[in-house]
């Protein structure tokens, strides 16, 4: 039987929001959310800058692999482990550590003058980027107490790593289109630097909590969660049955479900298992971890259709990408609004039916498509549809929590969203790529090359787009296990 976190005696004192002003809180948050954007915009510049690299590094195929999979590594494997550090050391401090490694790793990247030293910088980055993420929505929680305030500054947070996101891919195709790869992959470095600059004068630290660190469970869970995302990462390019995807996989789970026996026993775990008591928060899980296979494959295939059966340039593939942020942007504002009228659940059933949508809809197009009405419309769906399943199941994720568990519940939130995006682009990628197969050995005799690769590679996107239909389905039935709440419940009952 469930049990609300509400109901359970608590442990310590709840997290409550300090007095401050609101400009300082809003410059505080809007920093907190730009170090959100920056790790998010961060991959995207790397795909538009990989091109480049390659041919200026001599780095192969599998070279390129590395450089962003040596970052996803870092990043993935280190997560829980840096929610806890913040909690013990002081979410601020580590925050700050985390955006400072990030930060000088994007410096000397740009200057990387072999791909060797490219790809150890690049896990540099990931360490960071572990330490930054969760202590930044942790600090969030901690500045803004339960309720209305928290809801509205998780919207904000959204949306300005939507925006920021959308504004950065902008500016890196202007780079790339009339720069080297190098100044792409500068352009987090400026902001960095002002986060480092302004946080401390607008961010509070934490208390730090008292106790000791759980060295077996950070152990096992660092190596667990590597092991399972380099295996799902391999899955991208390699067959399932192949041994460096098999392996890692099944080694990563067993590691995690070994890691969870020792969070057990822990007296003071990294994981705080107390967090799972909560239905509500078990189901937003599912539903965070779901959700990212259906939004995973839009930037990933879009870019490639948009320059290949368009001529687009990169510059005019972002602008073209772009509805996407102002979708999510404006939606997500209105999900504060709707999340209290209506309730978490069924705002999140809207989002997946939206995702479902606008995925299908993309499924079906055709080389000679129009923008403004074969793509926009999907776009404007997939905006839409992102705001209602992130708002609400980070909202459900992050309520109800005590002083000591909002660094756990960031990182654990922060995990389930790699490893979903890491499995998610791996059953895309794996399915399309036998969808790709099976079309070329139905093509007739006499197909121009030019032609069998268009026609390739659109049976192939239409597959995997099919499969983020089919993870947005997920995210739908996880989102029917969620109890109504609050104003929501009350109309529920009383019709």
């Amino acid at each position: 039987m469930s049990v609300h976190t509400s109901e359970l005696p608590a442990p310590g004192p709840a997290l409550a929001a300090p007095r401050r002003g609101a400009v300082r809180a809003g410059v505080a948050l809007g920093l907190l959310a730009s170090c959100n954007a920056m790790v998010l915009l961060d991959e995207s510049m790397m795909q538009i800058a990989l091109p480049g690299m390659g041919q200026d590094l001599g780095l192969t195929p599998v070279g390129l692999g590395w450089v962003i999979n040596a970052y996803l590594l870092a990043f993935g494997g280190l997560l829980l482990l840096g929610g806890r550090v913040g909690d013990l050391l002081g979410r601020r401090k580590v925050f700050l550590a985390g955006v400072a490694l990030f930060t000088v790793a994007a410096a000397l990247r740009g200057a990387a003058a072999s791909g060797d030293f490219l790809i150890a910088v690049r896990a540099l980055q990931g360490v960071g980027s572990a330490l930054a993420a969760p202590s930044a929505l942790a600090l969030v929680l901690s500045m803004f107490g339960e309720g209305a305030p928290r809801k509205r500054a998780i919207a904000v947070y959204t949306a300005v790593g939507a925006a920021s996101t959308a504004g950065g891919l902008l500016l890196a195709g202007v780079f790339s289109s009339l720069s080297s790869w190098r100044w792409v992959l500068l352009l987090n470095v400026p902001l960095g630097l002002l986060i480092l600059l302004l946080a401390p004068l607008v961010v509070e630290e934490t208390k730090p909590s008292r106790g000791q660190f759980d060295l077996a469970g950070a152990l096992v869970s660092t190596l667990g969660a590597v092991s399972l995302v380099f295996g799902l990462t391999r899955a991208a390019e390699h067959p399932w049955t192949d041994a460096t995807v098999a392996g890692p996989a099944v080694a990563g789970v067993v590691l995690l479900l070994v890691f969870l026996v020792i969070e057990r026993r822990a007296q003071q775990p990294i994981v705080v298992l107390r967090l799972f008591d909560d239905r509500n928060r078990i189901w937003a899980y599912v539903g965070t971890f779901a959700v990212q296979g259906a939004l995973i494959g839009t930037g990933f295939f879009l870019v490639q259709f948009f320059q290949q059966f368009a001529d687009y340039s990169p510059l005019v593939s972002a602008v073209a990408l772009t509805p996407v942020a102002a979708a999510m942007i404006i939606m997500s504002g209105a999900a504060v609004w709707l999340e209290r009228q209506y309730g978490p659940r069924k705002l999140l059933l809207t989002g997946a039916v939206l995702l479902i949508a606008s995925n299908v809809w993309l499924s079906r197009l055709t080389p000679d498509f129009g923008y403004w009405e074969s793509v926009l419309p999907a776009l404007l769906l997939f905006g839409s549809g992102m705001a209602f399943c992130v708002v609400p199941p980070t909202i459900l994720a992050t309520s109800g929590l005590h002083s000591d568990e909002a660094g756990a519940a960031s990182s654990v939130h922060s995990a389930l969203q790699t490893v979903g995006a890491s499995l998610g682009l791996a059953i895309l990628v794996t399915v399309g790529t036998n969808a790709g197969r099976s079309a070329e050995q139905r093509l007739p005799a006499g197909t121009s090359p030019e032609e069998a690769m268009g026609h390739v590679f659109m049976e192939s996107m239409s597959a995997s787009f099919a499969v983020g239909a089919g993870f947005a389905a997920a995210a739908f039935l996880a989102a029917l296990f969620i109890r109504p709440s609050g104003a929501a419940a009350a109309r529920t009952s009383d019709s």
